[in-house]
């Protein structure tokens, strides 16, 4: 969330290596400091750049300096990955890209290492949008809605319950049923965490006349905890650790299940990000188990 201030001292702002903040600024009125770009923008003000990672800016009324940088001793940046999947919005400038332009990629990637005969391409709505047109520009098919959304209901993943989560997805999501009567359609989402979601959302589609549905995730399963603030604390509670990839179709009711590969999110994230930033690096823990810190050491 983004704020504003007109500052009549100082303020200081300490980036820590996992996240990058923003800050802009608009001379007739003062400085802003947000932790995506998107929020500069929905107020008219001048994005300027990232601040790096450990990096101590002083913002006075006489304009912005640097301070200093907190050394990193292993000297490797670790922004977390999953901003680019799921969390940040779609328009905010991360690395020197837009996330849309990642999440576009990771579709377009997902579309050569899994493509399959269908009739359309379509998404679990908002954030996999971007993947799902890469998806079907990539493999030379028709993209359709067949949700419909309820945006005033929250993310579901990340309530406390099984039964909030699934209450959550009945009151979020409603078929667009013409459009896929009778067809074959891949289904392209972000990520799926503990699938609560894919098994309704699969369900919604047969019930209402899909003759197949072709699951396609543009990101690798989520295999361990995230100890750094989002809500996954056991690897138990995650579905790529209670049923095999090989099963997954048969789990959710879909006729296939394929993830992107690590290495294929990785392609797409470095397919359009800024050369000339010397700090990029991504945190994968919750792919791959290396943690950039030890969840021992993490002190809140």
């Amino acid at each position: 969330m983004g704020y504003f201030k007109t500052f009549q001292t100082s303020g200081f702002y300490v980036e820590s290596q996992k996240y990058l903040e923003s800050y802009c600024s608009n001379e007739s009125l003062g400085w802003v400091v947000a932790s995506e770009s998107t929020a500069l923008s929905s107020i008219h003000a001048e994005f300027v750049r990232e601040v790096e990672p450990g990096q101590i800016i002083e913002i006075t009324s006489q304009g912005v300096q640097r301070v200093r940088k907190v050394t990193n001793p292993t000297g490797l940046a670790a922004f977390c990955i999953f901003e680019y999947v799921y969390f940040a919005k779609a328009d905010s400038i991360f690395e020197g890209q837009q996330v849309y332009q990642v999440r576009y990629n990771c579709g377009v990637l997902l579309a050569r290492e899994a493509k399959v005969e269908a009739d359309l391409v379509s998404c679990v709505p908002d954030s996999s949008f971007p993947s799902a047109l890469g998806y079907a520009t990539e493999s030379g098919l028709q993209y359709k809605d067949v949700f419909a959304k309820n945006n005033y209901v929250g993310r579901t993943f990340i309530q406390p319950s099984t039964m909030l989560r699934q209450q959550g997805i009945n009151k979020k999501f409603s078929p667009i049923f013409k459009n896929f009567i009778n067809k074959r359609v891949v289904l392209i989402d972000d990520s799926i965490v503990r699938g609560n979601t894919m098994q309704q959302l699969v369900k919604l589609l047969k019930d209402y006349g899909a003759s197949e549905v072709h699951i396609r995730i543009a990101s690798p399963p989520i295999k361990y905890p995230c100890f750094m603030g989002i809500n996954i604390p056991t690897k138990e509670e995650l579905i790529a650790n209670v049923v095999e990839n090989k099963d997954l179709g048969a789990y959710f009711g879909a006729d296939s299940v394929v993830h992107l590969s690590i290495a294929g999110l990785k392609n797409a994230v470095r397919m359009d990000i800024d050369k000339s930033i010397i700090y990029t690096g991504h945190c994968t823990a919750c792919l791959d188990g290396e943690y950039p810190v030890l969840p021992e050491n993490l002190q809140w």
